[in-house]
Parts: structure tokens; sequence; C-alpha cells
């Protein structure tokens, strides 16, 4: 084996090892020396890939992000065709994804972040990009807008532990946010206010 694939092979070993600590133990317990013991690597090993555990943490980032960007494509190609707003339709599947995933370490690695801020610019720049694409397509941006808040809303909740809702619940809610019908705007007659 290249050093390369080795590398690349050590690399996902940690990132998983680190992973079931933050799972297990929760964030606060996530050393270089846990991750060791958990993937069996050499402490010596482990900090030739990765120097400190903020850099562990900004891998564990990067990996998620990753991850459900691959998810929210696949969801462009299979079902972009039938949405009218695709973006906003990938965006939407892909928080319940979030929510719904037993692969998701979204909280842990929330967790992991509180300790290092300044990690959470990556997402922040990745959002604004994706608030961009779907007011860009919308023809009403701000209800788009709030469509895609709503669903990451009941993401966070969800994942903090905050949610009041069974699962069933949140999945007719994810349903309708994701149901371009239900949320055309209906013509009012002129001088007339929407009744509620």
């Amino acid at each position: 084996m290249d050093n390369t694939s080795r590398s690349e092979r050590t690399r996902n070993a940690v990132i998983q090892a680190a992973l079931a600590v933050i799972a297990r133990d929760g964030p606060g317990r996530l050393t270089l020396d846990a991750i060791a013991r958990e993937s069996g690597i050499s402490k010596g090993g482990l900090m030739h890939q990765f120097r400190t555990k903020e850099a562990v943490v900004k891998a564990l980032l990067e990996h998620q992000i990753e991850y459900f960007q691959d998810f929210s494509r696949r969801y462009m190609t299979e079902h972009g065709s039938a949405q009218s707003e695709p973006n906003l339709a990938a965006q939407i599947a892909t928080m319940r994804e979030h929510v719904a995933s037993p692969h998701s370490a979204a909280f842990a690695i929330l967790g992991a972040v509180a300790q290092e801020p300044g990690l959470l610019s990556i997402t922040r720049e990745i959002d604004a990009k994706t608030v961009e694409a779907i007011k860009a397509e919308a023809a009403d941006p701000e209800l788009a807008t709030l469509r895609w808040v709503a669903a990451r809303g009941l993401t966070l909740m969800t994942l903090f532990g905050m949610c009041p809702l069974s699962e069933e619940e949140r999945e007719r809610l994810f349903d309708r946010l994701l149901d371009d019908r239900q949320w055309s705007r209906s013509p009012t007659r002129k001088g007339k206010r929407p009744t509620s």
C-alpha cells in the first residue's frame, strides 16, 4: 500500500474513532488520547495526521459537510426535475436526512464545534450560497427562505433534543415543507384581506 493510501486510511480511521468517542462519551471527552485508544493508532501516528484536537474537529465537520452535500446532489439528480424549486427541496430533504440518518453525527459535531466556534464559519459560507441559490429559483424568495429556515429549525430542535413532536409529526412537517402545492400563494381580491 502506498503512502497516500495508508495516510487516507489512517485519516478515515481517526475520523470514525472521533465520531465514536463523541457519540458514546460526548464532545467534552474528545481528546487525542481517546481517539488514539479508540482507533488503535499510536498517538504519534495520530499526531502525524492531526496536530491538535481542533484539527480533528475541523476534519469531522468537513466530513459531515461532504456527506450531506453528496446527499443533496444525489437528491437533486433523482428528484430535481420534478420540483419547482429544486435547491430548496434538496436542502429540506438533506435536513430531514440529518435527523433520520443513523450515520449523522451532526449533533455530536455541533457539541465539539461549540468548543471551537470559529469552525462554524465554514458552514456559514456554504449556507449563504445555499440561500442565494434558493432565492434565485423561487417565485417568492421570502417564502422559500421561510421554508428553509423552518426545516433548519426543526432539524436543530430535534438534534438538540428539544423537539416536542413525535417522529411521525416531524415526518409530516418535512413532507409539508417539501410539498410545493402547500405553499402556493392564493390570490386575494383587490381590497380584501385574506381570512385566517
